[in-house]
C-alpha cells in the first residue's frame, strides 16, 4: 500500500497532544524547536519502515479481530471507525496551548502533522504511555561528575509512531492505539442501532430487536455486529440454520422469522461473523471450532 506522502521532502513539522478533560476529547498545539521537529519526522519514517516489514500486511482493521500487539493495518479514512482521527488529520487550526503538559494525567496522546513539498499532510499519533509513567518515578542524570535527581518534568518521545494517516488511509502499526486513541469501543456501542437496523436489511427473516439491546451491554457483541455489517448480505436461511445447529447454536423460528435463545447471543453473531465450523477429517468424527481470527484465503 502506498503512502501518499513524501518522507523525504518534509517542509513543516507540527506537534500537539490530545487531553482528555471535563470538555471531552481536544487536541491542541504546541511550539517545538528544530531539534524537536527532527526527531518527530524521524519518528515517522521509522513508523513507515516497520509498516513495510510485517510481511502479512496491510488487511483491514475490524472490530472483531482479536490484532496482534504490532500488524500493519488499514482502515479508509472516510469510514465511521476513523470518525475521531479524520477530524485531527483535517482540523485547519489547532488552538496553541504551549501549558498543555502541565496536566499530564489528562492527556491522551501526542501527534506530529507534517507537510510535505507538494502541500499533502501526514499525521502521525502516538497512545500517552510512556511519559506518564516517568513523571510519576524519579530520573537520575550525570551532572559535572555527580548523579542528581532530575526535578523537572520529563516528555519522553517514543522510537515510532501507533499511527500514520495520510489523505486517504488510516495506516495502523499497533491497533490498541488506534482503538484507544480514537475511542474505538464507545463509538462501536454508540453505533449498535445504526448497524443493527442496516444488517436487519439484509437478513429480514432474523430478529434483531433482543440482539440489538444484547449488544449495547456487551462490547464483544457490538464488535461482531460492526463486522458482521456490510457482510451479511445474501446469506441463505436455510444455511444459516443448519450452520447454527452443528455449532450448537440455539435458535426459535417462529412465523418465518429466527430469535437466538438467551445466552446463545455471542455464538449466534459469531456463526453470521464467520467464526464458527465444523470440520470432519476423520469420517463420523465432526468437530466444531470458533475460530479467534478470521481471514479470507486469496484465490
Amino acid at each position: 500500500m502506498k503512502l501518499e506522502f513524501d518522507l523525504e521532502r518534509v517542509r513543516v513539522v507540527e506537534f500537539g497532544v490530545g487531553r482528555d478533560d471535563s470538555n471531552g476529547q481536544t487536541f491542541v498545539a504546541l511550539s517545538i524547536d528544530g531539534d524537536v521537529q527532527d526527531a518527530l519526522r524521524e519518528m515517522a519514517a521509522a513508523t513507515w519502515v516497520a509498516l513495510q516489514e510485517d510481511p502479512e500486511g496491510p488487511a483491514k482493521y475490524e472490530p472483531s479481530e482479536k490484532h496482534g500487539s504490532v500488524e500493519y493495518l488499514y482502515v479508509p479514512l472516510g469510514e465511521r471507525f476513523a470518525s475521531s482521527m479524520r477530524e485531527l488529520h483535517e482540523a485547519s487550526n489547532l488552538p496553541l496551548d504551549n501549558r498543555a503538559l502541565d496536566d499530564l494525567p489528562s492527556v491522551f496522546c501526542y501527534f506530529a502533522r507534517l507537510t510535505d513539498g507538494r502541500g499533502r499532510r501526514l499525521t502521525a499519533l502516538q497512545r500517552a504511555t510512556h511519559f506518564k509513567g516517568i513523571v510519576k518515578s524519579r530520573l537520575i542524570r550525570l551532572a559535572t561528575d555527580a548523579l542528581k535527581l532530575v526535578g523537572d518534568r520529563v516528555f519522553k518521545l517514543d522510537n515510532d509512531f501507533d499511527l500514520l494517516i495520510d489523505a486517504r488511509t488510516v495506516h495502523i502499526l499497533r491497533p490498541s492505539g488506534f482503538e484507544f486513541a480514537g475511542k474505538l469501543q464507545h463509538a462501536i456501542l454508540e453505533a449498535v442501532p445504526e448497524n443493527v437496523e442496516a444488517i436487519q436489511k439484509d437478513l429480514p427473516f432474523v430478529d434483531f430487536g433482543d440482539l440489538g439491546a444484547y449488544a449495547a451491554e456487551h462490547p464483544r457483541a457490538a464488535r461482531l455486529l460492526a463486522s458482521i455489517r456490510g457482510q451479511a448480505e445474501n446469506i441463505n436461511k436455510a444455511a444459516l440454520k443448519k450452520l447454527c445447529r452443528i455449532t450448537r447454536v440455539e435458535i426459535i423460528e417462529a412465523k418465518g422469522r429466527i430469535s437466538v435463545a438467551r445466552g446463545h447471543e455471542i455464538g449466534f453473531l459469531e456463526v453470521l461473523d464467520r467464526r464458527r465450523y465444523q470440520l470432519e477429517l476423520v469420517k463420523g468424527q465432526p468437530e466444531t471450532f470458533r475460530a479467534p481470527s478470521r481471514k479470507r484465503i486469496a484465490g
